[in-house]
């Protein structure tokens, strides 16, 4: 399509009636010079008088209001059709104006008035043009007219019917698109959030227990001071690595870099031996059991336990206190997968006394996530406890 065509077009829509008033102009003005020229009809010719000038302007005028009042403009020409028939008067721009009357009715009311309105309307004007004398077949072509005029006025309606309900649906569509979109990325940002927690404080904890340890046997024993603090530089290269991982995936591909051990795959349960041995090196004796036979877990609840186990321990290191001791259960059942981690340190933590510390919150999100069961509270004969369940099938 031309860009004339498509401008017209897209003025049309945008001011309808002011295209309508110019059609309104045209056909009056064709008309007019049509009824000067004084037709002559069946019997004789009739001139025109001033009053069919004036009923013959307001017809075709009405026309510059057919799509705000479509049934009274239609019932206007409809009447004017027939004084001017009764008058002896028939110019053609009384049917242009009968055919655009009827398809605007079509097009712009429902089907009940719009078949009313326009049956009523075809049938009038078929009477009269009987009453004209014409054959048959130019009565039946008339008639065949004026119902197709008002079938593709009622096609244009359900067109537009059509095409609404098209862009109503795809509007729903898009807002459900961004809700999705905007659910994901608090869903993405809580998932770091805790990530970041884990990583940070576990890392951190363990910096922080051999920090203190080199500090107080630096004087006595500089070579056992030596090795905390290497320690603390591998804990610290292995808590940027991590974070570089979990970062990693909010990159775009402008920031995309080459893979490299930031993009490693996300730990789980069969790195657990690696975990524990870190704990160990702060002083804290941690001893790990599994129970059943071991079974792939999927990656989610594999990253879940690993990371619920890793805050425990971060927990039982801060708060259990000198000499303490924690263990680490594994138990694979059927159908779910108990992890269980206690200690026999000072017993409750602050954090489980009923705050809202991140740590414990995520490890209620964590559990929660893959539909399992979490406890955490005082453990019988001193110490805290930690148990989780994850069902091991969806």
């Amino acid at each position: 399509m031309s860009t004339p065509i498509r401008d017209l077009r897209a003025w049309a829509a945008r001011y309808p009636e002011a295209l309508d008033g110019l059609v309104a102009l045209a056909l009056t003005a064709a008309t007019l010079v049509d009824l000067s020229g004084a037709r002559e009809t069946a019997h004789s010719y009739a001139e025109p008088g001033i009053a069919a000038y004036a009923l013959f302007i307001v017809v075709t005028g009405a026309v510059a209001f057919r799509q705000r009042f479509p049934v009274c403009v239609l019932a206007l020409i409809v009447v004017g059709g027939v004084v001017l028939h009764a008058a002896g008067v028939q110019p053609s721009g009384e049917v242009i104006a009968l055919l655009l009357a009827i398809y605007t009715v079509a097009a712009h009311r429902p089907l009940a008035r719009s078949a009313l309105a326009g049956g009523a309307a075809i049938a009038v004007t078929a009477v009269l043009h009987a009453t004209a004398g014409p054959g048959a077949v130019s009565f039946s072509l008339f008639v065949a007219l004026l119902a197709a005029v008002w079938w593709a006025g009622r096609s244009t309606r359900l067109r537009r019917s059509y095409l609404a309900e098209l862009e109503d649906r795809a509007a729903r569509l898009e807002k459900a698109r961004f809700a999705d979109a905007r659910a994901a990325r608090v869903e993405e940002r809580s998932r770091i959030a805790r990530e970041l927690h884990d990583v940070v404080a576990h890392h951190v904890s363990v910096m922080t227990v051999q920090a203190g340890a080199a500090r107080r046997i630096l004087d006595r024993d500089p070579e056992l001071a030596r090795e905390s603090i290497e320690t603390i530089e591998q804990v610290g290269r292995t808590a940027l690595s991590e974070m570089r991982r979990i970062v990693g995936v909010l990159r775009t591909d402008r920031d995309a870099a080459p893979p490299g051990p930031e993009l490693s795959p996300q730990p789980g349960v069969e790195d657990l031996s690696g975990l524990i041995e870190q704990v160990r090196e702060t002083g804290l004796t941690v001893d790990l059991d599994v129970a059943g036979e071991a079974r792939r877990l999927s990656t989610g609840v594999d990253l879940a336990a690993y990371r619920l186990i890793q805050e425990a321990l971060t927990n039982s290191l801060k708060h259990a206190g000198p000499h303490a001791r924690a263990w680490v259960r594994l138990k694979y059942r059927d159908r779910d997968l108990i992890v269980e981690i206690c200690d026999d340190g000072r017993g409750v933590i602050d954090s489980a006394a009923g705050s809202s510390g991140h740590g414990l919150v995520g490890m209620r999100e964590r559990v929660a996530l893959y539909g399992g069961e979490l406890r955490i509270g005082p453990r019988t004969g001193g110490g805290f406890q930690v148990r989780a369940t994850f069902p091991l099938e969806a």
